[in-house]
């Protein structure tokens, strides 16, 4: 480990770049050249929803509780926290020595600042939603509330208190998630929007932002005011934006990249002959889904819905395009999760000639046949993977009378695009879970959820979820309910599930400490590089 001394020449040393190519500094940092899928659209923790953007904030920022390298739930900014009898107050202790980049100390002003920040409707959150847990969140958020009102306050400077609608099994795991972050209130006020540029961001995780250059990398530097620095074995971590997959694979062969958490999947002989046990594939929570306009002509037609979905052959994505590295998926939340049965299509157990048969023959009830195709366009982000799914249900489509066209944009826009509720047909998303609860999967299809990319709008969902919400201290009612809430989802095909995920993943052997977890989930604070 280098002295401290060493370690502050990390902020007046540039690290050259090109386009092209990462040279190593000139003196001895460890560095970290870390592959990931897409540039983030923003390093606003309250303007997020990516996977991508939660592993670079995962870095700069700490919650109040976070995870370790197996996933498992740790002291992040609060030191300690206690829960009420009746299971709806939690009290969290900060850490004395918790200060932000700039020296200044984390303090529970902070957390009100930055809860209130993301319920409040003028910050336009995507993930607002996530705190409609919180004693009037969901008030706040529609603007029926001041967000003075919402259920949290500072106790004293170290004692942050959140008060709930209900008890919530899963809420210490939801604070884990970027949304949940403080955010340096001096620094927004000062600086408005640039608050989130290299030289301005002021954070409190285990690194800090040196350099952003889009489509090239994010340079993060150790912080050394972190609370654990001692510990942080990564210098300089740079995150690279690796859209196309086979490029990454020649830099990581070539040892540009330590790690990639992607690959192009038609090479998976290839490269797993080639790699070996630097290729580590294994289950992730997550469900690789496309969203249909709910409320758009001709797809608010529940049957049509039906019909489409029930044509695509998972199986086929799952072995072929996917070479086996994801599972065909029939529901929204997929497997492996702890007490919950999944509700799972109908359709699931029909062999695929009959589905296609079922759906031929409500196409034409319609008036939709190869003569007379329905039009379908699907959107999807770049990715090998992701025009070759597209390309595989457009041929499984055809004979039925589907036309379908692609369209496929950068990552950033594409999910600009649906965050913004643009005109779409179909488009390719995915979901990884936020926390180990069904809740993650199923809330982004309420109504008021800004991942809700489909528009879906189901007053029997929305009632069988604010009941499981309600039911927070009988799990296993909760479970239940949950599980009907999915049922009436799948039923009215609110979006399509197509596989489940693997995580995939190439890792250099000169790394240590990324270890594979079911959450897919690897803080660089945890990792160190021979």
């Amino acid at each position: 480990m280098l002295k401290s001394m060493l370690k502050a020449t990390v902020f007046a040393t540039t690290l050259a770049l090109s386009a092209g190519a990462l040279y190593m500094p000139a003196f001895a940092e460890v560095v970290y050249n870390r592959g990931n899928s897409a540039d983030p659209e923003s390093l606003d923790p309250h303007k997020t929803s990516t996977v991508y953007e939660a592993h670079i904030l995962r870095d700069l920022f700490e919650g109040l509780v976070m995870q370790d390298k197996d996933a498992n739930l740790i002291p992040g900014a609060a030191e300690s926290w206690t829960v009420s009898d009746d299971g709806k107050v939690y009290t969290f202790k900060l850490r004395k020595d918790a200060v932000w980049s700039d020296g200044s100390p984390v303090t529970a002003d902070d957390f009100v600042y930055a809860f209130r920040r993301l319920e409040n409707p003028a910050t336009g959150a995507e993930y607002a939603s996530m705190l409609y847990v919180v004693k009037n969140g969901e008030a706040v958020n529609t603007g029926k509330a001041k967000p003075e009102e919402l259920g949290v306050r500072a106790v004293d400077p170290t004692t942050f208190e959140v008060t709930l609608n209900a008890p919530t099994p899963y809420f210490l795991e939801m604070l884990t998630h970027q949304s949940t972050f403080p955010v340096n209130k001096a620094s927004i006020d000062k600086l408005g929007a640039d608050w989130i540029k290299p030289g301005n961001l002021v954070s409190n995780g285990a690194y800090t932002l040196a350099e952003f250059v889009p489509n090239d990398h994010i340079r993060l530097v150790k912080n050394p005011k972190f609370h654990d620095a001692a510990n942080v074995k990564i210098d300089v971590v740079n995150y690279i934006p690796t859209e196309d997959r086979s490029t990454a694979i020649k830099r990581f062969e070539a040892g540009e990249l330590d790690s990639n958490d992607d690959i192009p999947t038609e090479q998976m002989a290839d490269l797993k002959a080639k790699f070996g046990d630097q290729l580590r594939i294994g289950p992730y929570l997550g469900t690789y889904y496309y969203a249909i306009k709910t409320d758009k002509e001709p797809w608010s037609d529940q049957k049509l819905r039906r019909a489409v979905s029930m044509a695509i052959d998972r199986d086929f994505l799952a072995e072929k395009v996917w070479q086996n590295s994801m599972l065909p998926g029939y529901s929204m939340v997929p497997p492996g999760i702890e007490g919950y049965n999944s509700a799972i299509a109908d359709f699931a157990e029909m062999s695929q000639i009959d589905r296609e048969d079922e759906a031929k023959k409500i196409l034409e009830e319609l008036g939709y046949t190869p003569e007379k195709p329905l039009k379908m366009e699907i959107r999807y982000n770049t990715s090998e993977n992701h025009k070759n799914t597209a390309v595989a249900i457009q041929e499984q489509l055809k004979p039925l009378g589907v036309e379908v066209t692609l369209l496929n944009t950068d990552t950033k826009t594409h999910y600009g695009h649906l965050e913004q509720k643009g005109d779409y047909d179909v488009a390719r998303a995915g979901w990884i879970a936020d926390y180990k609860d069904p809740e993650s999967f199923l809330g982004i299809s309420r109504k008021a959820s800004g991942n809700n990319y489909s528009n879906f709008n189901n007053p029997k969902f929305e009632g069988l979820m604010d009941k499981a919400a309600a039911a927070g201290g009988n799990p296993e009612e909760r479970m239940k309910l949950l599980s009907d809430a999915e049922r009436v989802l799948i039923d009215d095909v609110g979006q399509i599930p197509l596989l489940y995920y693997s995580y995939k993943n190439l890792i250099s052997p000169k790394l240590e400490g990324f270890v594979p977890n079911i959450m897919d989930i690897h803080p660089t604070r945890f990792i160190s590089k021979k």
